[in-house]
């Protein structure tokens, strides 16, 4: 049976001053998710706020234990890439 994983990234830009230097740092943790580990990466809240945004990384498979790994390989190279800007971060199984 397949097993959806979400992870949430909760980020907060405390050098951002505009809409379009947030959307900078987004778009390049988006970016880089897709293209390393091949999840679904989306904007789930805080789009209109200046310094706070919410990531979603989704993945699908058929070994929960792969998905797990996955996404937290997903989490810890966020927490590199991004240092005190990330805020939480959990997994939702669905």
């Amino acid at each position: 049976m397949p097993v959806i994983a979400v992870l949430t990234l909760e980020l907060h830009i405390e050098q951002s001053h505009s809409l379009k230097d947030k959307r900078h740092v987004v778009k390049g943790l988006k970016d880089r998710l897709r293209r390393r580990f091949n999840v679904a990466v989306a904007e789930i809240d805080g789009q209109d706020s200046w310094q706070r945004s919410v990531i979603a990384a989704v993945t699908v498979s058929s070994d929960r234990t792969h998905a797990e790994g996955l996404l937290q390989a997903v989490e810890n190279d966020s927490a590199r890439m991004l240092g005190s800007m990330l805020v939480s971060s959990g997994i939702e199984w669905l």
